[in-house]
């Protein structure tokens, strides 16, 4: 648990910085579109891709630190044991979605690769690089819902995990 909390953290900071590129790529775009009047075929599309690597690469990132959006009707009031019980239960849902997601994303990918395809656009990249990117992020998200339904079910039985070793 503590290697997956600690590789999801590296990648999650590092991928942090993919914003800054996006938003220099867009702003290099719309130089080129309004100052140069040469708009770029490919700007606006790779920074979509970049945008689709930042949130699949960052999603275990979030996952780890708690930065998803939690519906909490009831949660807040019950102990941190009920609450950890609810988690591991309800994460069990989550990796059978991960699992069901990474196969159609590896075979998505295993097209991709097999017989080279493209968007359909004008600059037309190859597809399979994002689609690398996607099942390399299902399967970081994965492993952290893994982790985490772990921990959770370690809270539930009354032995928490310390949570500042993995980080």
């Amino acid at each position: 648990m503590r290697l997956v909390d600690r590789l999801n953290h590296g990648v999650g900071r590092v991928t942090m910085y993919l914003v800054f590129a996006m938003m220099g790529l867009l702003l290099y775009a719309s130089f080129s579109r309004s100052v140069l009047n040469s708009p770029l075929l490919w700007g606006v599309e790779m920074s979509q891709f970049m945008l689709t690597a930042y949130y699949l690469l960052g999603g275990a990132y979030a996952m780890q630190v708690g930065a998803h959006v939690r519906m909490d009707l009831f949660y807040s009031q019950w102990s941190p044991r009920a609450q950890a019980l609810v988690d591991a239960l309800t994460i069990l849902f989550l990796i059978v979605f991960l699992v069901t997601l990474l196969l159609g994303g590896i075979s998505s990918t295993h097209y991709s690769l097999q017989y080279g395809q493209r968007n359909y656009s004008a600059w037309a990249p190859p597809l399979a690089p994002i689609k690398l990117i996607m099942c390399l992020g299902i399967v970081l998200m994965l492993l952290q819902a893994v982790a985490t339904f772990l921990k959770d079910l370690a809270r539930a039985l009354g032995r928490a995990i310390d949570e500042e070793d993995a980080a």
